[in-house]
């Protein structure tokens, strides 16, 4: 396991200046969210991305990508078109942009793209939009598997896909044991009961993405570690014993602001824990 931090929670650093930031601070990874300040992926190509790649040699970090950013695709509507759209040219545009996210993942040396469902549009029937989530992601893993790369995805609370019970359900009826999982712990205070520990042992086996962040029970709002329920001793223990080795990626996406301390404090909290655990 390593620890890492998404570059949404750097908004304001230009990347060069955020890689070597982090590495200083003692990360061992990135979790890259290709976007506008940040190799965005409409305007950037592979001589864009095969220095970005020789960057994150130099400096000794691991990647992993990240395709949240908000307004990308679309400067008036957050994290739109999505794979649920009944409009199958705006779908296409989200394929199109993970089909070349896969690419950059490539070509970064990247250990997967992580993905989630989108939210369905006003009066849109959840059923008919999970169906089209259904019959598009397959297509998405054969382009990933030609691509040489891993999808794995997140529940996310407020999308069709918001928590693992209905995560549980699209594995089972999409049935593909390619698809990989990312986890956020702090999401699991918002969908699930009980500690969010106890939540990961169910999805070790595909688990390949794991984004840390602190939250409030019921409260879907990504905060510092130790300004909410999280038990993060507890986390990475269990995650030590299930023989996780991937990324364990810091998401305070509200935090670009005071992006430096934020980074600082939150390594300065969890690393000692990953000592511990070791």
């Amino acid at each position: 396991m390593y620890l890492a931090y998404n570059t949404n929670g750097l908004a304001h650093h230009r990347l060069d200046e955020a890689l070597r930031m982090l590495a200083d601070l003692g990360y061992k990874g990135v979790a890259l969210t290709p976007d506008v300040p940040h190799l965005d992926l409409l305007t950037t190509d592979e001589r864009d991305w095969e220095k970005a790649r020789l960057t994150l040699e130099r400096l000794g970090l691991r990647c992993i990508l990240e395709t949240g950013a908000r307004y990308v695709l679309d400067p008036r509507r957050k994290h739109w078109p999505n794979l649920l759209s009944g409009d199958a040219d705006a779908a296409g545009r989200r394929m199109d942009f993970y089909r070349r996210a896969f690419r950059m993942a490539k070509a970064l040396g990247a250990e997967g793209v992580s993905i989630w469902s989108g939210a369905c549009e006003a009066g849109d029937a959840p059923e008919a939009a999970f169906a089209r989530l259904l019959e598009r992601l397959p297509r998405l893993l054969d382009d990933a598997r030609d691509s040489g790369t891993l999808v794995c995805f997140e529940p996310e609370p407020g999308m069709l896909v918001d928590s693992m019970a209905r995560y549980r359900e699209l594995r089972a009826r999409l049935k593909r044991d390619d698809l990989m999982t990312t986890i956020d712990v702090g999401h699991l205070l918002v969908t699930e009961s009980g500690a969010a520990h106890a939540h990961l042992a169910e999805w070790a086996p595909t688990l390949r993405n794991v984004q840390l962040d602190d939250a409030r029970r019921g409260v879907h709002e990504h905060l510092m570690p130790g300004q909410g329920e999280v038990d993060f001793a507890a986390v990475f223990g269990e995650l030590r014993r299930l023989g996780y080795q991937g990324p364990l990626a810091l998401e305070l996406s509200r935090d670009s602001h005071r992006a430096a301390e934020a980074a600082a404090e939150a390594y300065r909290k969890l690393a000692p824990l990953l000592e511990r655990t070791a």
